[in-house]
């Protein structure tokens, strides 16, 4: 039970700290841009990497599982 509490609090309290990493990524995104840098270019970019690969693995074990089905199943 205390397990279940522990695991429950810390869902609930990560996104609360991850969220002040993004204003601030937002700020300085916001202050680049208007000096004509290339910073927000930068952190779109980066989280587009970022972001691709759960994806990719994602879309590889639902592509294992597929095949591995219709080998199962003549």
């Amino acid at each position: 039970m205390k397990k279940g509490i522990l695991i429950l609090a810390l869902i609930l309290l990560v996104p609360a700290l991850a969220d002040a990493q993004c204003a601030m990524c937002k700020a300085v995104a916001e202050s680049s841009n208007g000096a004509g840098s290339s910073v927000a270019t930068g952190l779109n970019s980066g989280i587009m990497y970022l972001m691709i690969f759960p994806y990719l693995i994602m879309g590889a074990v639902g592509y294992a599982i597929y095949r591995h089905k219709k080998q199962s199943n003549p």
